[in-house]
């Protein structure tokens, strides 16, 4: 089954669609409130449909968010057909947008379309690293050591991700904090602090390193 979120303020047409959809094992939950939709546990969802037009907040900022914290497709679904809104709506994480009305069977098509593409992505992305113990779930913003899910901080999750992706090559300390964006104080001091927070969850050890080791004069490289 494939489970979608939707974010919808007009409940007749979610019904419909969600009903079309079902037809096509789709199992579809609707948030007409867009505060809700984001704390729905997003990670557990394969698929987004977003509106635009929403009460308190406008569809792109949702958009702009989700895309910040989560690796999911998003397909924007809107009665604003404007060519700006397209435009800022796919520069910020959109993968998709269908301007309404449209034909249900159009909307099923590109759920399809998209659901295979991420699949295939991510499987070429845990492949890089499936004789590694530590496995990267992007869809879920996860990262699991030797089977299991760690529990990570935003800055936590980024900077291992980061030494995973470039298991067993030397990153510098610029680069880690280059691409940690949760890390808020740049100072590559904090970056010690978030090694050392990761060696503990992982049970590694900064003066007899199994996994996380220290390059003289360069940064860390993970090895595992």
């Amino acid at each position: 089954m494939v489970n979608v979120l939707m974010i919808e303020d007009d409940s007749e047409f979610a019904t419909l669609l969600s009903e079309y959809l079902s037809k096509f094992n789709i199992k579809v939950t609707n948030y007409e409130d867009p505060y809700l939709g984001l704390s729905a546990g997003i990670k557990n969802f394969d698929l987004l449909i977003l509106d635009l037009t929403l009460p308190g907040i406008d569809g792109l900022e949702v958009c702009k968010e989700i895309r910040e914290k989560y690796d999911i497709p998003i397909i924007i679904s809107s009665v604003r057909s404007d060519v700006s809104d397209r435009v800022v709506g796919l520069q910020i994480g959109a993968d998709d947008y269908m301007p309404k009305p449209y034909d249900p069977k159009e909307m099923h098509a590109r759920i399809m379309s998209l659901i295979r593409r991420y699949r295939k992505t991510n499987a070429e992305k845990e492949e890089v690293v499936a004789d590694s113990v530590f496995r990267i779930d992007e869809k879920r913003h996860e990262i699991y050591f030797e089977d299991e899910a760690l529990t990570l901080t935003p800055a936590e999750y980024e900077i291992l991700e980061y030494l995973i992706k470039q298991h067993s090559f030397s990153v510098s300390r610029e680069q880690l904090v280059y691409n940690c964006k949760s890390l808020k104080d740049k100072d590559s001091k904090s970056l010690d602090v978030i090694i050392g927070r990761l060696r503990t969850k992982i049970g590694d050890s900064s003066k007899n390193p199994k996994y996380i080791f220290s390059v003289r004069g360069i940064g860390y490289k993970l090895i595992g």
